[in-house]
C-alpha cells in the first residue's frame, strides 16, 4: 500500500488530496496544517495516521489533549513539520500555501522522497535551490498545480529538442471583463468570487491578479527546460483545457479536465500508473463552447511584472513572491486597493533592484525574502496612508 504525508492537510488542495487519497485506498501515514488545530484534529480522528503534526507551535498542547485520548501521536513547531516531510513515505503531498512551504519541501527533498508539490513559493522563491538538491538527493518533484500537471501529462521528454512551446491556460479569474476603472474599486468579497475554482484566499486573489499565472510561468521555467521565451500563456474562461504541447511537427497535444484539483492530485499519487478519482467525467457538449483569449498585460500587469523577474534572474522572483504575499494579506485586510498589489509588487522590484547574483542557499533565499517582505510592508502601508 502506498503511504502518503499530506503537509497543509485543511486547504482546499489538501481537502482535494484526501478524497483522492480515500478513493485510491492509499495510507495517510502523516498530516500537518498551519494553525487549524479543529480541522487538522477531525482529520487525524477519521484516517488515523502515525503522526499529526501543526506548524504554530502555540497550539501543540491543544492538538496532542485532543487526539492523546485516542492514542494518536501530535507535535507542533517547524522543526516537526521538517520531520514529518521527511518521514519514510512512499509520497509527499506538499499542499502548504506560501513561502512556508519551503523548508518542509526541502526535508523531503533531502530524504530523497517522490513529492507531489502543489506549492508554487517553492520553485518560485527558490528554484535555484530546489531543483538541484532534488536531482542530488535523488528525489522526484512531480508538479500537482493543474496547469503544470497538464503539461507534464503531455510534455515529451524524449522529443525535447522537437517542442517548439509550452503553453499554460488562465481563467482570466473574476475580473476578466472589468474596466481598470472598476477594478479600482473592487474589494475583498469580489476579487474571492471566483468563477470556476474554489481555492484559498491567497491564490483566489492571485488568480485576480493573474499573478497567479505570472508565478506558474516562473515554475514552469524550472519543471520544464525549454527556456523562458518558449512558455505561453493563453486565457481560457472555462477552464477544461490545462495545458498544451506544440510539437515541430505542428501537434498540438492538451490536456483537459474538469476543474478540480481531485485530479492532478490523484496523477501524482499512482504515477506512472492511472488511477480512479472520485471526479464527474467531462461532457464537451455541455461545457461548450471553449474559448480562447490573449492575456490582458495593461488591465494585469502582475504577468508582466513576473516574466520581467524571471528574465532579471537572481533574486528577482524571491522578491516578487514575497511582495506579492505582502500585498495579498494588506488587500485582504482592507489596507491597499486592488490595484495597489501589483504597484506594491513592481516597486518593491525596484527597490531591490541592487540585489545582484543568485540564491545558493536556503539562508540567501529567507534573508532575501525578509527584505523584500519589509520594503513591501512599508510600501502597503505608505498606499493606505494616501
Amino acid at each position: 500500500m502506498t503511504r502518503v504525508v499530506l503537509l497543509g492537510a485543511t486547504g482546499s488542495v489538501g481537502q482535494s488530496a484526501l478524497a483522492a487519497i480515500e478513493a485510491g485506498g492509499f495510507e495517510l501515514v502523516g498530516i500537518a496544517a498551519g494553525r487549524d488545530v479543529s480541522g487538522l484534529a477531525a482529520i487525524a480522528e477519521r484516517f488515523r495516521p502515525g503522526m499529526t503534526v501543526l506548524a504554530d507551535p502555540a497550539g501543540g498542547a491543544a492538538l496532542a489533549s485532543r487526539l492523546g485520548p485516542l492514542g494518536l501521536a501530535s507535535d507542533a513547531g517547524p522543526a516537526a513539520m521538517e520531520a514529518l516531510a521527511a518521514m519514510e513515505a512512499d509520497r509527499v503531498v506538499v499542499a502548504i500555501p506560501g513561502f512556508a512551504a519551503l523548508r518542509p519541501t526541502l526535508a523531503a527533498v533531502d530524504a530523497g522522497r517522490i513529492i507531489c508539490l502543489a506549492n508554487k513559493e517553492c520553485l518560485v522563491a527558490a528554484g535555484d535551490v530546489v531543483m538541484p538538491r532534488a536531482r542530488a538527493a535523488g528525489a522526484t518533484v512531480l508538479p500537482v498545480d493543474s496547469e503544470h500537471n497538464a503539461i507534464f501529462q503531455v510534455f515529451e521528454n524524449d522529443a525535447l529538442g522537437a517542442i517548439r512551446r509550452i503553453v499554460l491556460t488562465a481563467s482570466g479569474g473574476p475580473f476578466r471583463t472589468w474596466t481598470h476603472e472598476a477594478m479600482a474599486r473592487a474589494r475583498a468579497k469580489d476579487a474571492l468570487k471566483h468563477p470556476n475554482w474554489s481555492m484559498g484566499a491567497k491564490i483566489t486573489v492571485d488568480s485576480a491578479t493573474m499573478m497567479n499565472k505570472g508565478l506558474e510561468v516562473i515554475e514552469a521555467h524550472h519543471l520544464f527546460p525549454v527556456g523562458i521565451e518558449r512558455i505561453g500563456v493563453v486565457v481560457h474562461p472555462q477552464s477544461i483545457v490545462h495545458g498544451m504541447v506544440e510539437y515541430a511537427d505542428g501537434s498540438v497535444l492538451a490536456h483537459m479536465s474538469n476543474p478540480s484539483m481531485v485530479t492532478p492530485v490523484a496523477h501524482c499519487l499512482h504515477y506512472p500508473d492511472r488511477g480512479g478519482a472520485p471526479v464527474s467525467p467531462l461532457d464537451l457538449v455541455a461545457t461548450s463552447p471553449l474559448t480562447f483569449e490573449a492575456p490582458d498585460e495593461t488591465r494585469f500587469p502582475a504577468l508582466r511584472l513576473a516574466r520581467e523577474a524571471l528574465a532579471a534572474g537572481g533574486h528577482a522572483t524571491n522578491i516578487l513572491n514575497a511582495a506579492n504575499e505582502v500585498a495579498v494579506t494588506a488587500f485582504l485586510n482592507d489596507r491597499i486597493g486592488f490595484l495597489d498589489i501589483s504597484r506594491v509588487v513592481s516597486d518593491t522590484l525596484e527597490c531591490l533592484a541592487h540585489r545582484g547574483g543568485a540564491s545558493a542557499t536556503v539562508d540567501d533565499v529567507e534573508s532575501t525574502d525578509r527584505e523584500a517582505r519589509d520594503v513591501a510592508e512599508r510600501l502597503t502601508y505608505a498606499c493606505s496612508a494616501a
